[in-house]
């Protein structure tokens, strides 16, 4: 047996040991509940997270009671979830102030922080969070406005499960084991700016099969990927042309897709930073001016789904660039059957094609 597939089954190994220990904590069952195919979606203004049946629209599970002050049952502001196992990685972005206040958020002066990453089971029960609710931080088991997250259990270097957070107002993208403790951390804290080890509000991070760390470095208009040493390797930019790069993933040929925020797209560039394929998503008639799109995964299907955010949807596009499924009406803010406010991220169940596996799926 290779030394690559013993290594990869002790994975497999340890995050089942680690999915049996939570929900044995919990008390929980994962009988029946991790449905692949339905789609789940941080609906950022609704202050919730929603798993939906795309054949009906229908929700069929959801953890977030709309409250915009974090605690057990309400997450608030959140840009991203992800399903692994039964179990469910929310990040708690939280609502900046604002006058008038935005969707979500009742105080105009202070907003409505949440700042937590945490896990739920099926039944919407917390195991295992980092951060504190409500508290703005850079210390120990404290982030300010974490904005993506996910389980690895191959992260090189740290064995068994961690989660990697982007941790975006502190600047850096963090590494945290299970006892709540920065292993890795790329960016130096609260020091914004385009340097060695340094990010500007940082918007996602995905760990690649080669090893390497792939940001999405939002202020700084750039996709970078970066050894565990914290060596840059290699940047995107569409040649020039990228504007808020809100989302980055490596696909299985080699090329990257960026979700292009401020220029209201979605762009795939090869290895020398070409376009190769591109989704504008303000063309529709209809549409928001800038939809300001957060999130685009290439499926196992080839489609892309794509989190349309001011268009108040998600989609999946065909490479041809037709809009094949949509969930959510264009436009219409909402939060009753078939309605989203703001989504900021939307994830096929079991479908890790253009995203971090984490083993064991």
């Amino acid at each position: 047996m290779s030394n690559v597939l013993v290594r990869g089954l002790r994975r497999g190994v340890l995050m089942c040991a680690f999915l049996a220990a939570l929900l044995c904590a919990a008390g929980a069952a994962a009988a029946d509940f991790n449905d692949r195919g339905n789609i789940v979606i941080a609906d950022q203004f609704n202050n919730r997270v929603i798993e939906i049946d795309p054949h009906t629209h229908a929700i069929v599970w959801q953890f977030g009671n709309g409250s915009d002050r974090p605690g057990p049952h309400s997450i608030v502001g959140t840009n991203d979830a992800e399903r692994f196992g039964p179990l469910t990685l929310i990040s708690g972005t939280g609502i900046p102030p604002a006058s008038p206040p935005l969707p979500g958020c009742s105080d105009a002066v202070n907003g409505c922080p949440d700042n937590r990453v945490i896990i739920v089971t099926p039944a919407g029960r917390i195991v295992w969070q980092y951060g504190q609710a409500g508290v703005a931080g850079f210390g120990p088991n404290e982030l300010n406005t974490p904005v993506h997250a996910l389980v690895t259990t191959a992260f090189p270097g740290h064995r068994g499960p961690h989660v990697l957070i982007t941790d975006q107002a502190n600047s850096r993208v963090i590494l945290v084991n299970l006892r709540r403790q920065i292993v890795w951390q790329y960016g130096m804290t609260l020091v914004p700016g385009a340097g060695a080890n340094q990010l500007n509000n940082p918007n996602s991070a995905e760990l690649l099969e080669n090893g390497h760390v792939l940001i999405a470095d939002e202020n700084n208009d750039r996709v970078i990927e970066v050894t565990t040493a914290r060596q840059l390797v290699r940047q995107f930019t569409a040649g020039g042309t990228v504007s808020g790069a809100a989302f980055a993933s490596r696909l299985r040929n080699g090329n990257t897709l960026i979700t292009d925020a401020n220029n209201n797209r979605i762009v795939e560039v090869n290895a020398a930073d070409a376009p190769v394929w591109e989704y504008l998503t303000n063309t529709e008639s209809g549409s928001n001016s800038a939809p300001l799109p957060t999130r685009a995964v290439r499926l196992a299907n080839g489609n892309t789904l794509i989190s349309d955010q001011f268009n108040q949807r998600v989609i999946e596009v065909t490479p041809a660039k037709e809009i094949m499924f949509t969930q959510g009406l264009l436009s219409t803010p909402g939060n009753g059957f078939n309605r989203l406010n703001g989504p900021y991220d939307a994830k096929v169940v079991g479908d890790f094609t253009g995203l971090t596996p984490p083993l064991g799926e």
